[in-house]
């Protein structure tokens, strides 16, 4: 503000001096510059205190509908644990131990109350039920959470301190029929997702429990940490330090808490549950920038009053005749720009053409180039296990073993067949054109897919989880083309799993309103989930993959009236899924 109107008054004053004006002009010109401090003193101080208080309105309403969101998720998961140790069919699978069900019955639970997870424990303190499959068989015995439930009759809330940082929010609760206890049901609360909602506001949030130790915060290096310790902290990129980074040149208002030596805004309020408390750290760098925004239009305004003033009075004929001099250079150097500017579009019409001609000869090497590529990566899985089966018939013939040889010529006749078949494929599909469908039979096509892959599965000892359902899945389709699908995702799922110790492959086949495939496996998942089915788009080193396969297969299931899907699992790795319509019993796809 200062710097501002300092020179505002240097150049009325160089005016001032310059011209021959009379004591009533001058004394015009300082009663203006007068009032032009006065203003702007007043106006900073009034706009300063409004937006202040406006700004300490906003945080005070946000702290409490932060807190107001917090004590009712906390409230609403209380409950939890009380109805489910009610629930007979968890009682009876204590009573008799079998879980076979459990674990399905509590992900129904998770996904109606909307709790993190959920676990079963057996009086032994063993997880025997959850809806993390990954901690099944956990031994509990002697965490708080167990032990105080087994000793109380009331739900018990426990804060657990976690391995990777941050803490846990557990309720639990016994079960018990009659007299006797049978285990305890545990409901891990999901308070992480409200520190994911605070981090993307300009404040910094945390809550204390009753020893004030921090608990949630939207900067993780504060978790567990007291409040005076975690000031001295000073986090590389947090919500506080760019506050402080944006706040300048604060010195109109007393501040009311200091972080780093910056002023900045604290507000707190008592959350009405086991004596939390939550905190906010507010920037004042917004207020400033308000007030600088008014305090820059009224200066201008001022200014061009005073301009004005200055032009009026000091007209005259050589500064009329340098400004049509000015004009007049503007005008020719404008007049010589457009003319470059014609010159150059001239040569650009002309080159057009020629530009043209080329993008079209590059449109038909770049077809070329894709179908030579889309041949040979579909060749290159048959052509592998004809190979390997040659290898060992060779093996064969030398023990004298012909007949498990003539065994292994004919499977590899049967992968000649399928070249051909493959070859064919590619030219409808390069066609776009519609070939003659008839019912297929998933369960058969998942297991000639898997006879195909049968010698990369046992050099690499990756393990193989089927679950298929007891009826058959019957689809209308091209058996070869959906076989293909299937091989380049099994074939995806071992590329993935190349950097893994123990290779897991996981085949679901089920069947509902469609008839649906997933193929999840244990690998590092997918970086880049948009650009996935795109031709040539590969995340393989060069050598493994041209980027064909998914894009193939996308365009193979979307003929058949389907659709091919990708996502990262929620515990790694990567999960596909291939829905095609179902064919009914009367021999007609379902409705989607």
């Amino acid at each position: 503000m200062s710097s501002k109107l300092q020179s505002v008054w240097a150049g009325a004053l160089g005016q001032f001096r310059g011209a021959p004006l009379g004591w009533r002009l001058r004394l015009a010109v300082l009663v203006l510059l007068v009032a032009t401090v006065a203003t702007v003193w007043i106006t900073n101080s009034l706009l300063t205190n409004r937006f202040t208080e406006s700004t300490r309105n906003r945080a005070e309403l946000r702290l409490a509908l932060y807190s107001g969101n917090l004590l009712s998720e906390l409230r609403r998961n209380a409950i939890v644990p009380q109805l489910l140790a009610r629930d007979p069919t968890l009682i009876s699978a204590l009573q008799s131990s079998d879980f076979s069900l459990s674990t399905q019955r509590l992900i129904s639970f998770v996904e109606e109350i909307g709790a993190a997870s959920l676990m079963l424990l057996d009086r032994d303190g063993r997880s025997v039920a959850a809806t993390d499959r990954n901690r099944l068989g956990e031994a509990h015995r002697n965490t708080s959470y167990f032990v105080d439930a087994i000793r109380s009759n009331a739900t018990i809330f426990s804060v657990i301190p976690r391995e990777s940082g941050g803490y846990s929010f557990v309720y639990s609760r016994r079960l018990e029929a009659g007299a006797e206890i049978l285990g305890v049901i545990v409901v891990e609360v999901d308070l992480q997702k409200f520190e994911r909602a605070w981090a993307g506001i300009s404040d910094a949030v945390m809550v204390t429990d009753s020893t004030g130790t921090i608990i949630l915060s939207t900067e993780p290096q504060w978790r567990g940490l007291n409040e005076a310790a975690a000031m001295l902290r000073q986090p590389p990129q947090g919500a506080i330090q760019r506050a402080i980074r944006a706040t300048t040149d604060w010195t109109a208002l007393p501040p009311d808490a200091y972080l780093q030596g910056e002023a900045v805004m604290r507000m707190e309020t008592r959350i009405p549950f086991r004596g939390w408390q939550m905190a906010s750290f507010t920037t004042y760098s917004s207020i400033r920038e308000k007030v600088n925004s008014v305090l820059a239009l009224e200066i201008m305004g001022f200014a061009i009053l005073l301009a004005l003033a200055f032009y009026a009075l000091s007209r005259r004929a050589a500064l009329r005749v340098a400004l049509f001099q000015r004009e007049s250079a503007e005008l020719r150097a404008l007049n010589a720009r457009l003319q470059r500017e014609i010159a150059e579009r001239e040569r650009v019409e002309k080159t057009l053409e020629v530009a043209e001609q080329t993008l079209a000869q590059s449109s038909k090497l770049a077809a070329l180039g894709e179908m030579s590529a889309a041949v040979s990566h579909e060749l290159n899985q048959p052509l592998a296990a004809m190979k390997t089966y040659l290898a060992g018939a060779r093996l064969l013939l030398r023990r004298n073993r012909p007949e498990e040889a003539l065994a292994s010529f004919g499977r590899i006749d049967g992968l000649i067949e399928r070249m051909g078949a493959i070859t064919r494929q590619l030219k409808s599909y390069a066609r776009k054109g519609a070939d003659a469908f008839s019912p297929v039979n998933l369960g058969e096509a998942l297991a000639s897919s898997l006879s195909m892959m049968e010698p990369q599965l046992r050099q690499r000892h990756v393990k193989i989880t089927q679950i298929l359902p007891e009826e058959p899945v019957v689809v209308m389709g091209d058996r070869m083309r959906i076989e293909q699908v299937m091989v380049n995702l099994l074939r995806n799922a071992l590329d993935a799993t190349k950097s893994v110790a123990e290779p897991d492959v996981e085949i679901i086949l089920a069947a509902g309103d469609t008839a649906v495939l997933t193929v999840r496996d244990n690998g590092h998942g997918i970086e880049n989930i948009e650009n996935l089915f795109e031709p040539f788009y590969t995340t393989k080193r060069p050598g493994d993959g041209v980027g064909l396969g998914l894009a193939i297969s996308s365009g193979i299931v979307n003929d058949h009236g389907g659709r091919l899907t990708a996502r990262n699992g929620q515990h790694g790795g990567a999960v596909f899924e291939m829905q095609l319509p179902i064919l009914g019993s009367d021999g007609l796809e379902a409705a989607e």
